[in-house]
């Protein structure tokens, strides 16, 4: 089954139309008493990348069945016919698969530079569709010369693991005009070293921005950070400190950016890959990676030398693996010199602050608090003059996990919270971003009679951005995406016996000074039972 979303706008409205060839959601009477051997095709509230008229060009970046750990390897050739300057280019992945399978992990690396990271669904035995579109214009430098591209999606194909993933990606070039917002100049990879990862960028340098694609993964304890315990609590999944967990990036050994790791629940999360067959948890299929402005560090990055960028998973216990933390680094230029010279001003960094005490009982209770801060600063003398970026970054973490004796009754109630304020004072009024992010989990799983375990889960990703020009507010948005679901079924049998009941939910609402799109999906046994579209 398929499913599309026509979107435009007009006015500042967004105006929707739903547009599902021979599939509309079905009636009560259509849905079946418990899940089948087929369900609908994988599908998210989230709304498509929009895309400007004019002429494209489309270019295959990868092709091919996904069986073991063997990556795809290729080479890129820019299009032809659509110029070397793009206003959006537009990543479309493809896949399908069928029979039984784990959710994988995936990638997509184009001259080194990770393009996507995304994870996949659980098939159907009949088997299922599915797509990921991504808005990849800020990898435009990469796009225009010939690139070598590596993908993986690294499975395991068995008697018992039928599915073999099948997967396409392409770009899609807009050549109508120049992109909305100033593409970077450079996107840089670090250079791997005896003494660690390296960085060296241009000496014009005039803002610098990381990206890490932060994952726990990988089948251990870590693919479920958010619910390990403290080696006193006699849980299943322990970390030495509890659930705490911050990506932190150094330059040069000193702290350069915090942040708070999204909680990501794969699609077969929570011990019930039935909350997720139809539609996945947020960011699950298009994994964004976390951004640090590294600008206020440029002046010193700016001497034409490597220097030292390390990121780190703090809370992770020593020596063990399951994150995945690759970098891409971009770049903009100042045209108008041939060097920027700066300097580093100030760093301020709090103590990180990481509680979680276990209370045993027939209950057993895990309360974990922690936090930190970090403001940095720095100066340029640019062509346009003296330019000074701070930013300032507070994280926190609160939660309450509790389980029984045998882990038969297991919940969390957990929020994370990513504050974060950009200022830039020079030409002109002083900017300022303040973009404040939360994420909430709440959830318990539980096995009852006769070997049934349910779930029942929520889950929310919010977030709001302001911008201000000279204390004048000049743009804004309010993100809420917040995913339900409830779904039981019999453990300990074959595939067939497992009599799964389920109902799931996703809202994913967008507002602010560019419009408005809100969309609403439910599911029962795996049917489509509504699709709503508001503004």
């Amino acid at each position: 089954m398929r499913s599309r979303i026509i979107m435009s706008m007009l006015a500042g409205v967004i105006l929707l139309v739903s547009a599902f060839p021979g599939v509309s959601p079905a009636r009560a009477a259509d849905v079946p008493a418990e899940f089948g051997t087929d369900w609908h095709d994988p599908v998210t509230a989230a709304p498509p990348v929009t895309a400007p008229a004019g002429k494209t060009c489309r270019v295959t970046l990868a092709e091919a069945r996904f069986r073991d750990f063997t990556p795809y390897t290729g080479t890129y050739t820019p299009p032809a016919d659509c110029g070397d300057r793009w206003s959006k280019v537009v990543l479309r992945l493809d896949g399908k698969v069928k029979g039984r399978q784990y959710d994988r992990l995936g990638h997509v690396h184009v001259g080194g530079v990770e393009v996507l990271r995304t994870s996949t669904p659980q098939p159907s035995p009949d088997g299922i569709e599915w797509s990921v579109e991504k808005d990849v214009t800020r990898y435009s430098d990469t796009f225009r010369a010939a690139q070598d591209v590596e993908m993986l999606i690294g499975n395991v194909v068995d008697g018992t693991y039928t599915g073999v993933i099948d997967v396409k990606v392409t770009l899609t070039f807009h050549a109508a005009g120049p992109a909305p917002h100033p593409v970077p100049d450079q996107v840089l990879t670090l250079t791997e070293g005896v003494d660690g990862t390296t960085l060296t960028t241009p000496r014009n340098t005039e803002r610098v921005v990381a990206e890490v694609y932060a994952t726990g993964s990988g089948g251990g304890c870590e693919e479920y950070w958010y619910l390990t315990a403290p080696a006193s609590a006699p849980y299943s999944c322990q970390a030495d400190r509890g659930p705490y967990r911050e990506v932190q990036i150094r330059v040069d050994g000193q702290l350069a950016g915090i942040a708070a790791p999204f909680p990501t629940v794969w699609t077969g999360g929570w011990s019930n890959p039935f909350l997720w067959y139809v539609v996945p948890g947020p960011r699950a299929f298009d994994i964004r990676p976390i951004e640090y402005d590294l600008t206020p560090f440029a002046g010193l990055l700016n001497d034409g030398r490597p220097h030292r960028v390390e990121v780190s998973v703090a809370g992770v216990p020593q020596g063990r693996s399951g994150w995945s933390t690759p970098v891409n680094v971009l770049v903009w230029q100042d045209a108008g010199r041939g060097h920027v010279p700066g300097a580093l001003t100030s760093v301020r960094a709090g103590v990180l602050a990481n509680d979680s005490s276990y209370t045993p009982g027939p209950e057993h209770r895990v309360d974990t608090e922690g936090g930190h801060t970090l403001t940095v600063a720095g100066y340029l003398d640019t062509s346009h003059g003296r330019v000074t970026t701070t930013v300032s970054r507070t994280v926190a973490h609160t939660s309450v996990h509790r389980w029984t004796d045998g882990e038969t009754v297991d919940g969390l109630d957990a929020v994370w919270s990513d504050g974060e304020t950009l200022t830039v004072d020079g030409r002109g009024p002083a900017r300022t971003t303040r973009t404040h992010r939360t994420y909430t989990m709440q959830g318990t799983t539980t096995v009852g009679t006769a070997d049934r375990l349910r779930t029942v889960l929520s889950l929310g990703d919010r977030a709001t951005v302001v911008e201000t020009r000279g204390g004048v507010r000049t743009a804004w948005s309010r993100l809420d995406d917040s995913y339900r679901g409830d779904a039981t079924y019999t453990i300990n049998v074959p595939r067939d016996q497992r009599h799964a009941v389920g109902t799931t939910s996703e809202r994913y609402r967008l507002y602010g000074s560019a419009g408005c799109y809100d969309r609403t999906l439910t599911t029962v046994q795996g049917v489509l039972t509504e699709d709503r579209l508001r503004c």
